[in-house]
């Protein structure tokens, strides 16, 4: 049985939120045990609020290259803007710019939206686009960036310095999770040697689970453990900037996907019996 159970006897902590449960479902058909402690909670921005004001912004004047960073997000702009009656006029000025997607999904968002194949970086790092938009120069033009709660300042410094006008256009933010207490339940998990695996798939649920265990005075013992007793793991170098920050060893899946993370895992971690 343990043969297609190569997970078996393994304990793996999830700090995500978003596909929380498809993540889950992967890892518990592995064999493995899963401890569930979302580390921050995704706040779509009102439509009449600060993403509403960015649109009216983005329509003010032309908009020469569109950088979309999340499906969700892109999506959820176009819709918002469906919303408040000036989607037509979105897709229409964003349909005249050079359109940029991070990846597969931000790709698809963009296309399902009724826009043009965007240019898409292999990698799905925002950096590479950061190195395209630069190598062919934005000295005047108009960059619109959906941001997807991290603010990418680097990012639209770098554009800024080079002489662009960057547009940000944030679709929703980051906070704490609702109710802690499974993600207290984890920290505690972590710290105590009952977690084997922490394989995370966006820097703020990292970022997040860092701090929370420092405002409850848990930081010093989570980071002890993360670097003697466990298996730390992220989906791409993005994702695992604050793991850097915060001095702990991990690895990285091959490709950005759930699926490559839980073969990591599969690889890594001893096998049953």
């Amino acid at each position: 049985m343990s043969e297609n159970l190569p997970l078996s006897g393994v304990t793996v902590g999830l700090t995500a939120e978003r596909k929380a449960d498809e993540f889950a479902a992967l890892l518990t058909r592995r064999g493995a045990h899963v401890v569930l402690g979302p580390s921050m909670h995704t706040v779509p921005l009102p439509e009449d609020g600060e993403l509403a004001a960015a649109t009216t912004d983005v329509l003010s004047g032309p908009v020469d290259v569109v950088v979309a960073v999340t499906g969700v997000g892109f999506r959820g702009w176009v819709e918002a803007a469906d919303h408040n009656g000036v989607g037509d006029r979105l897709r229409e000025s964003l349909g005249s710019a050079t359109l940029l997607a991070r990846g597969a999904k931000a790709r698809g968002a963009v296309r399902g939206v009724g826009l043009a194949d965007p240019w898409t970086a292999p990698t799905e790092e925002s950096s590479e686009i950061l190195e395209y938009l630069l190598a062919g120069g934005v000295s005047g033009k108009r960059v619109v960036v959906q941001v997807h709660g991290d603010p990418m300042t680097e990012f639209r410094e770098r554009l800024t310095q080079a002489g662009a006008e960057v547009v940000a256009v944030p679709v929703y933010r980051w906070t704490d999770p609702v109710d802690l207490a499974p993600l207290d339940a984890l920290i505690d998990a972590v710290i105590a040697g009952e977690v084997d695996a922490l394989p995370f798939t966006s820097a703020p649920a990292a970022a997040n689970l860092f701090g929370r265990a420092d405002r409850t005075e848990r930081g010093a013992a989570l980071r002890q453990a993360m670097r003697e007793r466990v298996l730390v793991a992220s989906v791409g170098p993005v994702t695992a900037k604050p793991l850097e920050a915060e001095g702990v060893p991990y690895s990285m899946s091959e490709r950005a996907r759930t699926a490559s993370l839980v073969t990591l895992l599969e690889t890594r971690l001893p096998s049953p019996g």
